[in-house]
């Protein structure tokens, strides 16, 4: 069997620990300690995510959608596969290493979807993008951890919060959508997204296609004006 060779380190900002590129063969793997946070062989759920939030706002015109995490482009070349040309997408991502590994050693999983006209690339927190928004986005979606609460870094609790769900609310236009990927279900996180003023359910969703595990997306839409 192929071995796994160690690519590159990077800390994430705020002492959240250090990411591990890792590579086998045409097999890549960014690890945070024991825990795999994406692998290049499984993509079906972070493709999900895109494609469900873009059913959602399916015939706005010049939608907007922010994505939170870049990881390995996943989400991203979903994206721009079933948004028209008239679309704009911010990707946001905190760790610049993981930007240069895009560009680098993973560009031929990329495709080239980082030079989309349509795509905006911010480095920095997706936080401070959405807190700095109102009625900006019709689709804002996140991938940021293993599910609703700071796996990667302590400051992405907020994200998940009462308060930092009504910033997301806030940064959405009326009936846009927001949608989050986790690994493993979580009913108090949908009781809160309601509380939070969003119509929201949890979908099931294979991790390849499917097959491989089950991870759970929610799709929440922003209720009221």
């Amino acid at each position: 069997m192929i071995p796994w060779i160690e690519l590159d380190r990077a800390a994430i900002p705020g002492d959240g620990g250090q990411l591990r590129l890792k590579q086998r063969g045409q097999e890549f793997s960014i690890m945070l300690g024991a825990n795999e946070l994406m692998n290049s062989r499984l993509s079906g759920s972070e493709e999900a995510l895109a494609t469900l939030a873009v059913e959602r706002i399916a015939g706005i015109h010049q939608p907007r959608m922010l994505i939170g995490g870049l990881g390995m482009g996943f989400t991203l070349r979903a994206a721009l596969s079933v948004l028209g040309p008239d679309a704009e997408v911010t990707v946001a991502e905190l760790v610049p290493a993981v930007i240069a590994w895009a560009r680098g050693p993973m560009a031929g999983i990329y495709k080239g979807s980082l030079d989309d006209r349509r795509v905006t690339l911010h480095e920095g927190d997706v936080g401070a993008v959405i807190g700095g928004s109102v009625d900006r986005f019709d689709a804002i979606l996140l991938d940021v951890d293993n599910g609703p609460d700071g796996l990667t870094r302590t400051e992405n609790d907020g994200l998940y919060s009462l308060s930092g769900l009504a910033a997301s609310r806030a940064a959405l236009r009326p009936g846009g959508v927001l949608a989050v990927w986790s690994s493993a279900p979580d009913e108090a996180f949908t009781r809160r997204l309601k509380q939070a003023g969003f119509d929201a359910e949890a979908k099931a969703v294979r991790a390849h296609k499917r097959s491989g595990a089950r991870h759970t997306i929610w799709l929440a839409t922003r209720k009221g004006v």
